[in-house]
Order: C-alpha cells, then sequence, then structure tokens
C-alpha cells in the first residue's frame, strides 16, 4: 500500500520547484513575503550566479514577481511569490507531505495552507 502512494503522490511533483535551491527560496518567500536579491543570497548562501539562474527559471514560470526598488544608493530588486507561484509551492509541499506520510490516517487538513505545510516540514 506504501508503495503505491508513494508512486501515486510522486507522479505530480513540480520539477521546477523540485530542486534545493529553489525549493529553499520559494519556502523563504512565502513565510517572509517580498526579499532583496541581496536578502535571498544572503539567506540561502549561494553565489550571485547559482541565485541568478534559479530566480530567472522561477520567474520565467510565472512563479516570481520582480520589482524595482529605489532606495538610498542603487535600485534594488524585489521578488516576491507569485499567487501562481504561492500555489504551486503549496501544492508542492502537499505532495512531499503525501510522500513522506508513510502512517494512515495522519494526512494533513489541506485548510491550513502554506503555514500548515511549513510547519509540518519543520515539526
Amino acid at each position: 500500500m506504501t508503495d503505491e502512494r508513494t508512486r501515486s503522490a510522486s507522479k505530480g511533483i513540480d520539477t521546477l520547484l523540485h530542486q534545493p535551491v529553489r525549493t529553499r527560496l520559494a519556502a523563504f518567500l512565502a513565510t517572509r513575503g517580498e526579499a532583496t536579491f541581496t536578502e535571498l543570497k544572503n539567506v540561502l548562501d549561494i553565489t550571485d550566479g547559482n541565485l541568478d539562474a534559479h530566480v530567472k527559471k522561477l520567474l520565467a514560470g510565472g512563479y516570481l514577481l520582480a520589482r524595482k526598488h529605489q532606495g538610498k544608493g542603487r535600485a534594488q530588486t524585489q521578488y516576491r511569490l507569485s499567487a501562481a507561484g504561492k500555489r504551486a509551492f503549496e501544492s508542492y509541499v502537499q505532495q512531499l507531505n503525501a510522500l513522506l506520510n508513510l502512517e494512515p490516517g495522519t494526512e494533513q487538513d489541506p485548510s491550513d495552507g502554506i503555514t500548515g505545510s511549513l510547519r509540518l516540514l519543520h515539526e
């Protein structure tokens, strides 16, 4: 039974989010809301080039929104999850929970949304 559930749950895994850096980036933005390129680079502890490559993929997939913000000094780009990105991340986390849910009868309440899903990941 477990193998059957695992196969069925893994069929729809979002390959755009199923990459460690992009998963962490989406999780951070899901809880934080918005962040600059520099903040993301520091939190994720990756290089400019690595972050840029992942951001471009998420932007192209419609999962991120970017806006230029002029503050002190040079302009900063702020990133946040789009509505589609939030839905995709929530679905992705639920799919991961289903894959990890090896004990029958312990499924997550879908009304918990992203916050509940993230809470399950940290328990």
